[in-house]
């Protein structure tokens, strides 16, 4: 009984060091935490720069309507889609290639992966970008966790798949049932300057049902307040001043 008793203890400490280990990178979820010390985690990228970036996507209900936005404002953006989602409908993936925006990874589903091992997560991260790739006929370069929750399996899966880790540095919160397209302005003014990151959501698969009319409906009034802080828009791979990704864990570089 003892023995047995000290061999479970042993057992549930190893799995509790493992999940430590594997949660330890979720800390970069406190934003003014990555905002100090990873910057670049955080998407701050080039002063005059502003990157849009929209995440949950395709839908055949909402992703056409932005996508049609997006050309009357004349804007390209970086689409963070989850891959089963492309499956089922690869039509709207090509569109948003088609159009000039970039895309990228957000998963292959909409699962954190702090429970998740190593092997596991590289298998599902390199079947979702060769969804994308296979489909849109790009490669993709980014990885954007769900929720913002990076694991350690996701940084490893991450190195295994040449993507890179990348947060945001300002939200509108347009997944609540209470937004509003005011109220997502005034979430996006809090955090909008120049090298911002702008994260929005083109479908509410994972939000409340219709609260991605709160985040079209606010693209207009972005594009004010862009335009009147005297700073352009675009996707992430011209967010940097050079097209190389540097290190996002670098809290050194400019």
């Amino acid at each position: 009984m003892v023995k047995w008793t000290t061999c479970t203890h042993l057992a549930l400490t190893s799995i509790a060091a493992v999940w430590t280990a594997n949660a330890i990178p979720s800390v970069t979820a406190l934003a003014r935490f990555r905002s100090a010390i990873f910057p670049k985690l955080h998407g701050i990228g080039i002063e005059d720069h502003v990157a849009i970036t929209f995440d949950d996507g395709p839908d055949p209900l909402s992703t056409p309507a932005f996508l049609n936005e997006l050309d009357r404002l004349k804007w390209r953006a970086t689409f963070f889609v989850l891959a089963e989602r492309v499956l089922s409908w690869p039509y709207l993936l090509k569109e948003m290639v088609d159009a000039g925006h970039e895309v990228a990874v957000h998963g292959l589903s909409h699962k954190v992966h702090l429970l998740s091992d190593p092997f596991t997560t590289t298998q599902e991260m390199k079947r979702a970008k060769g969804i994308i790739e296979e489909v849109g006929g790009i490669s993709p370069k980014w990885f954007r966790p769900p929720h913002g929750i990076l694991s350690t399996a996701d940084l490893l899966a991450c190195s295994s798949t040449g993507l890179h880790p990348i947060l945001w540095s300002c939200w509108g919160k347009e997944w609540l049932a209470s937004s509003t397209p005011r109220s997502v302005l005034a979430e996006l003014r809090k955090e909008l300057r120049g090298g911002a990151t702008v994260l929005l959501h083109d479908s509410d698969f994972t939000s409340a049902v219709g609260s991605w009319r709160s985040s079209l409906g606010a693209l207009s009034g972005l594009a004010e307040m862009i335009e009147q802080m005297g700073l352009r828009t675009g996707p992430l791979y011209e967010h940097w001043s050079c097209r190389h990704w540097l290190d996002p864990w670098d809290s050194n570089q400019g």
